[in-house]
C-alpha cells in the first residue's frame, strides 16, 4: 500500500464501485473534441470498470486513493498493454481520475506510482497512457511525472 502523510492507496473492491462510477463525468469534463461523443463515451467506461470491479483478473488493478477517514479521492484503472511495433507486453493507465476534494494533494502523483509498482511486479519495463491534446493540465501533470509524448493520433471527419 503507497502511503503519503494522510493519503493511503489500497487496491479497489467492488465496494468501491459506486464512487469509482461517480467520477467517470470527469473523464470528459475537460471539453472533448467535437466528433467525440461524450455520453457514448461516459457509458462505455462505466460498464467497463463496473465489469473490472466485479470480476476482476489478473491483468489489471484499480487502485483507490483515500484520506486518512477513508474518505476516496481519487482512482487508477491500469490494465495489461502491448505495443503495435515491438509487441512488448507493458502497463497501460486506462484511467486515472482524481475527485474535486482531491485536487492539488498529489493524489494522481501517488495513484501513478502505486500502478508503477504494480507494473514493476508484473515484470514490466514501461508504462504509457493516452490523453487527450485538449486535456492540457493532465498533459503537464503527466510531464511532470516523468510520461514523454510518443504518437501524436491526428483525426479528420469526413462528410
Amino acid at each position: 500500500m503507497t502511503e503519503n502523510k494522510k493519503i493511503k492507496v489500497r487496491t479497489a473492491t467492488v465496494r468501491d464501485r459506486e464512487f469509482v462510477i461517480s467520477l467517470v463525468p470527469r473523464l470528459t469534463a475537460f471539453g472533448l473534441p467535437p466528433w467525440r461523443d461524450g455520453s457514448r463515451m461516459m457509458e462505455l467506461d462505466a460498464k467497463l470498470l463496473s465489469g473490472e470491479l466485479t470480476e476482476p483478473s489478473a491483468d489489471m488493478e484499480i487502485f483507490i486513493a483515500e484520506d486518512a477517514e477513508s474518505v476516496p479521492l481519487g482512482f487508477l484503472h491500469i490494465r495489461l498493454g502491448s505495443d503495435h511495433y515491438n509487441s512488448e507486453r507493458h502497463a497501460h493507465i486506462s484511467d486515472i481520475v482524481v475527485a474535486p476534494e482531491g485536487e492539488g494533494q498529489g493524489i494522481a502523483r501517488l495513484l501513478i506510482e502505486r500502478g508503477e509498482e504494480w507494473a514493476r511486479s508484473q515484470g514490466f519495463r514501461w508504462v504509457t497512457l493516452n490523453v487527450f491534446s485538449q486535456n492540457v493540465h493532465a498533459r503537464a501533470v503527466y510531464k511532470r511525472l516523468g510520461f514523454g509524448e510518443d504518437i501524436i493520433k491526428c483525426f479528420k471527419e469526413l462528410n
